[in-house]
């Protein structure tokens, strides 16, 4: 099917609403995992064990453990949404460039598990870090809120009282707080993770590929195979950005938690060496790795699935017009 511009254009909605459904199904159910972590990465004191036992053994545990869904729900939902639809314009604007204004991808080769425009690995780079940086400045407020509902310094019991709390005591700055170290830990991570994500995907659908050929099974990837190739490739991806990126989400939640103490990414990172020593830097990697690993993988997936669907679906009407 073509990638043209007519095409691109008229499904840009559709783009941003496949990112919002994704984001909203991986922030409900992986709740839990953000909150776990930011309990853990508050403090070096907390463990993971030992919140979870805290929480469990408390009043309402299965509440307290799906804390901050609300605005964890909003941040991610909406902020999938802003980077998929600015994600999908930047690639397929780079594709056209890279192809000389044409229709076709920059990069191509055998049948791919991706409906989406194949790149070189310098764009899906600089394409995925400035998307995400993007989406992160929109919903900064969001991520503030988030983040303080999460921890347990904080007893906010509703988004209207939180923000007040934050405007009266911190002003506006106090809905960007930390957004230095998550523009630091986003950029790279997500530049990483589209550079890793497409890589992985074209080895293995490249892979996959050949063994249906010799099998004689099919001469197109299947939809599940599809599938199963996008959803390794998001874990693997993920995984390895985010340890790359770890310290910079650490010191974030440090600065947005507590701005008074610890100021900005350079008086917190200081502070938290000084302190806590080198292992403060990667409180929370474990869960964190799990949890991105799962969220990135299942969003993607479900993204690129519903993309298809929508290519697929109007593929078949435009034939039929």
């Amino acid at each position: 099917m073509s990638d043209g511009a007519r095409g691109k254009r008229s499904s840009s909605y559709f783009h941003f609403f496949a990112g919002l459904n994704s984001g909203i199904l991986s922030a409900v159910l992986l709740q839990p995992a953000d909150l776990l972590k930011t309990r853990v990465q508050q403090s070096r004191s907390s463990t993971l064990l030992g919140t979870i036992q805290s929480i469990a053994s408390g009043p309402n545990p299965i509440r307290q453990f799906w804390r901050g869904t609300l605005p964890s729900t909003l941040r991610t939902g909406f902020g999938s949404a802003i980077y998929f639809s600015s994600l999908n314009a930047l690639r397929h604007r780079a594709s056209l460039v890279a192809a000389g204004s044409s229709s076709d991808a920059a990069v191509k080769g055998a049948e791919h598990s991706s409906s989406l425009p194949k790149l070189s690995n310098t764009a899906n780079l600089a394409t995925g870090a400035f998307a995400r940086t993007w989406a992160g400045f929109i919903m900064m407020p969001i991520t503030v809120l988030k983040v303080r509902y999460e921890s347990s310094l904080y007893s906010y019991n509703s988004l209207f009282t939180a923000s007040r709390d934050i405007f009266r005591t911190e002003g506006l700055k106090g809905f960007f707080a930390g957004f230095g170290a998550t523009a630091v830990r986003d950029a790279p991570y997500a530049g990483l993770y589209v550079l890793f994500y497409e890589q992985s995907k074209r080895k293995l659908s490249s892979l996959a590929t050949k063994i249906e050929e010799t099998s004689g099974t099919a001469t197109k990837l299947s939809t599940s195979t599809s599938a199963g190739i996008n959803f390794i490739s998001g874990v693997a991806a993920a995984g390895l950005g985010t340890t790359i990126t770890n310290p910079f989400d650490a010191i974030k939640t440090r600065i947005q938690l507590m701005p008074h103490k610890y100021g900005n990414m350079v008086q917190a990172s200081k502070k938290m060496l000084a302190e806590e020593g080198m292992r403060s830097m990667f409180d929370g990697l474990g869960i964190r790795i799990a949890r991105k690993a799962m969220s990135s993988a299942l969003a993607w997936t479900v993204y690129e699935e519903l993309i298809r669907r929508a290519e697929t679906l109007k593929e078949v009407v435009e034939e039929k017009i």
